[in-house]
């Protein structure tokens, strides 16, 4: 097997563990021995082992440990956070050869990793697959070099371009994507760390935002609010004046640790990110069916980069170049 296979079997773990980490990113990582690999996994949840403890500890023998050779897709830690550094239990255990996808762009390491293995005299070999371990890591690059979260913003539009009726008196969401893509959607809220609406959705449509129909992994819940007096127990609040701009939300967010948001809505808080200029990606849902009269989508100006057809719906996704 090759660096290639190997490292690209890293980032296949890293995606499982997607949205289960932050603040920490989703690594992944396993040890080749003997032509094998004999132990793999990904970083747990926050305060837990990193990656490369959890796959050093499931081998207990000390010959076979100086013999593997470790893969992981970001560069092991050098400082002691809520857990040791990785960098440590790779020394201690002995071994002689890891191989990194890409370095970590955190002050608190960004090559500190690297230097402490290369001066234990550990073989380190970087930048297998870089850019498909930079791209695993894109919430938490952003959020390390940017100083702000990864920002995906999300609807369903009919056919004929609308995202609701005028009017909705019915306190619920009204659907126009089908249950397929409802769970797909579920599953995107599992992956990120926030979820932000605008106070009329919050207030029209009562909108739970969770992950229930997934693996209910929540993500946080916001509401960008003016100065109305919006009450929420299950929903954090960002508080504004008229002069709010998303750089501000940006800010608020950094601040509380928040490494990605899944903007879902309405028109307005959309429109607020698109017309900035801010945001990372997009995914639009379409639908076959006609409102005929109703709230117009958001415009967006981009090149799709894939389609995805489930049943009735085609989800668009764009990437802001």
């Amino acid at each position: 097997m090759n660096h290639e296979y190997l490292m690209q079997r890293c980032i296949n773990l890293g995606e499982k563990a997607l949205g289960k980490t932050y603040p920490n990113p989703n690594v992944g990582c396993l040890l080749f021995y003997d032509g094998k690999i004999i132990s793999e996994g990904y970083t747990s949840q926050a305060g837990q082992n990193h990656a490369e403890v959890n796959v050093i500890n499931k081998i207990n023998d000390s010959d076979i440990l100086r013999k593997s050779t470790l893969y992981v897709t970001l560069e092991p830690c050098s400082h002691y956070g809520k857990t040791p550094p990785c960098c440590n239990a790779i020394f201690n255990k002995n071994i002689k050869r890891v191989v990194v996808g890409c370095k970590d762009p955190n002050e608190l390491v960004n090559g500190g990793g690297i230097k402490y293995l290369n001066n234990k005299g550990v073989k380190v070999k970087v930048g297998v697959l870089e850019n498909e371990c930079r791209e695993l890591h894109r919430r938490f690059f952003t959020y390390q070099n940017k100083k702000r979260p990864y920002i995906i913003l999300k609807w369903a539009e009919s056919s004929d371009g609308f995202i609701s009726p005028l009017k909705n008196n019915t306190g619920r969401p009204f659907w126009i994507s089908n249950k397929y893509t409802r769970q797909i959607v579920h599953k995107w809220r599992s992956q990120e760390n926030a979820i932000i609406v605008g106070s009329k959705t919050y207030i029209t449509d009562n909108p739970i935002l969770d992950s229930r129909n997934w693996n209910n992994n929540n993500p946080q819940r916001f509401i960008i609010a003016g100065n109305n007096k919006i009450q929420s127990k299950r929903f954090d609040i960002i508080r504004h004046d008229k002069t709010l701009s998303v750089d501000n939300i940006n800010q608020i967010l950094f601040e509380k640790n928040i490494q990605s948001i899944l903007v879902e809505g309405g028109k307005k808080t959309l429109e607020t990110f698109i017309k900035s200029g801010c945001w990372d990606e997009a995914r639009i849902i379409k639908n076959e069916k006609k409102i005929c009269n109703g709230i117009r989508s958001p415009i967006l100006n981009s090149k799709i980069n894939n389609v995805l057809k489930v049943d009735d719906d085609l989800i668009q996704t764009y990437f802001n170049q």
